[in-house]
């Protein structure tokens, strides 16, 4: 695959994984997993990323006491998602053109 496009889709993914409630590293890398491969030293520099472009936010707090980061989406990271699914729709349609045009000649 496409090294811009898996980072797209890893980018989406993680958004994904702490829409509905903030979480850390070790539960978004478990939560992926059953869809894509992600391990911790390509999650975290997509935090920092996401972090940079205000696609989430950082919290940090005290877990069997040790400090965990949790991140949190902001509204900027749900528009990045429903964008994401918009852009996706038209993807499709070009799939759907490429594999049809594929079946004609065959």
């Amino acid at each position: 695959m496409d090294i811009q496009l898996k980072r797209g889709l890893l980018d989406i993914c993680v958004l994904s994984a702490i829409k509905n409630e903030a979480s850390y590293g070790y539960q978004i890398i478990k939560d992926i997993k059953p869809y894509v491969e992600i391990s911790e030293s390509t999650l975290y520099p997509i935090l920092r990323r996401l972090e940079n472009n205000e696609y989430l936010t950082v919290t940090t707090s005290e877990h069997n006491g040790r400090l965990r980061k949790y991140y949190h989406i902001t509204p900027q990271g749900r528009k990045k998602i429903e964008d994401f699914k918009n852009e996706w729709k038209e993807i499709i349609s070009v799939y759907k053109f490429i594999t049809r045009e594929a079946d004609v000649n065959v």
